[in-house]
């Protein structure tokens, strides 16, 4: 009802560099696993758009081509196509086994550092206004532990999250030289045709992170298998010859048609859908939209 009079006003504050962030309205999903959503003001999401609109171009040059997250013309579907690519590249078209190894960073958005952050954005030059308003948006929020923590509900949280885990990308192609290495968000893959190789760059990839980045992997999500085994990765159990649906995305799907089995929910999955083998699926959500 007063959008001029608010935007100026939020204009006047940045001009002048009085401008606090507000507080969030905390709330939890389950996408498939728990989460904890903090929602800015509807002022300061204003803001945080208008800043990734001017830093995302910036940086979005400097990543690299296999970084898929939160990334304009890539994404989840286009990073498991890339996945398959590279494998295809990595085991010389199937003739040779392939390892695969699949990590997680532990508690990701909750264990990044400030200070450690804002070592990193200094590198870029990005001048000093636009270092005192990036403290303003990330030191409104904190984890368990002080100093500590991006909000999943803040746009420039997927930003900064890019910018700093490109240090880690950066490293994994120009240091560690890994031919076949994709990332989405905190997961990510590394593969090769010797599990020996495999198994030391993890030996890398921990002490990389956790001296560089203060950041650990997730005790429980890191495994090193064969791709003809079947490699879980964004949703999908990833074969040399097809793809499936993991079996809890499979019922979390069924649920949620059941409870809301209109047309466009029935759509919007098999859109999704087509991106596997999942006929069987299909035939069965086909029949439950009839019913």
């Amino acid at each position: 009802m007063h959008l001029s009079e608010n935007i100026f006003d939020l204009h006047a504050d940045l001009k002048d560099r009085t401008y606090e962030h507000g507080g969030y309205e905390e709330f939890n999903i389950s996408d498939p696993k728990p989460r904890k959503i903090h929602k800015a003001t509807v002022r300061d999401r204003l803001l945080h758009h208008a800043v990734y609109r001017v830093l995302y171009p910036y940086f979005n040059r400097l990543f690299i081509h296999d970084s898929y997250s939160c990334r304009n013309e890539k994404g989840t579907h286009k990073a498991i196509r890339r996945f398959l690519e590279l494998y295809r590249r990595a085991s010389r078209n199937d003739s040779q086994t392939c390892w695969v190894l699949k990590c997680d960073v532990r508690k990701f958005f909750a264990s990044i550092d400030h200070a450690r952050l804002f070592e990193v954005v200094k590198r870029h030059n990005v001048g000093d206004d636009t270092l005192w308003l990036l403290r303003r948006i990330v030191e409104s929020f904190d984890s368990v532990i002080p100093g500590k923590g991006l909000p999943l509900g803040n746009l420039t949280s997927q930003l900064l999250v890019n910018i700093f885990m490109n240090e880690f990308d950066q490293y994994m192609k120009h240091e560690v030289k890994e031919k076949y290495y994709i990332r989405f968000a905190d997961d990510f893959i590394v593969m090769n045709t010797d599990r020996a190789v495999i198994e030391e760059v993890l030996k890398h990839i921990r002490a990389f992170l956790k001296q560089n980045l203060l950041l650990d992997l997730h005790p429980d999500k890191v495994s090193i298998a064969t791709y003809s085994s079947g490699i879980d990765f964004l949703g999908w159990i990833n074969f040399p010859s097809h793809r499936i649906l993991r079996t809890t995305t499979k019922r979390r799907m069924i649920k949620a048609l059941l409870n809301n089995p209109k047309p466009a929910t029935v759509a919007s999955y098999l859109g999704m859908l087509k991106h596997g083998n999942t006929h069987k699926i299909v035939s069965s959500l086909g029949m439950k939209a009839r019913k």
